[in-house]
């Protein structure tokens, strides 16, 4: 089984990767939209944020950062990973990646999970799909 949390046969796994942070707005609310569809369709979902992913679970930014529309306006992040959360999507987070930004897990929001490189390795390779943004 690994990290990923179910054995069942029939549970897809997906593993969503977020590269893009802060200076990216409009590349960040993705990941969370279709990580909480994928999880309300009953998949075993999680994403993984690495580069400047660990941006957008920053206590800091995450209302800060505002999803662009058309038009003017828009939404907070914390819209979308609110969402995620409550449909039980994982946030994984990459080490390398929080020491890049000068973070450490207290600085992010309740329920992230740091995972080293072998373990995302192996939860990539024992993923259905792999999705990377």
């Amino acid at each position: 089984m690994g990290l990923w949390k179910t054995n069942d046969p029939d549970t897809r796994k997906i593993l969503y990767i977020q590269t893009h942070g802060e200076k990216d707005p409009e590349r960040t609310a993705t990941p969370f939209f279709l990580a909480t569809a994928a999880a309300a369709m009953d998949n075993e979902v999680a994403i993984y944020f690495t580069m400047n992913g660990p941006q957008c679970l920053a206590k800091e930014n995450v209302d800060k950062i505002i999803i662009p529309r058309k038009g003017g306006g828009g939404k907070p992040l914390s819209f979308f990973v609110n969402q995620a959360q409550e449909a039980g999507v994982r946030f994984l987070v990459c080490q390398p990646s929080l020491d890049l930004h000068g973070y450490t897990l207290d600085d992010l929001i309740e329920g992230v999970e740091m995972i080293g490189g072998a373990a995302f390795n192996e939860m990539a390779c024992e993923a259905d799909a792999v999705i990377g943004f």
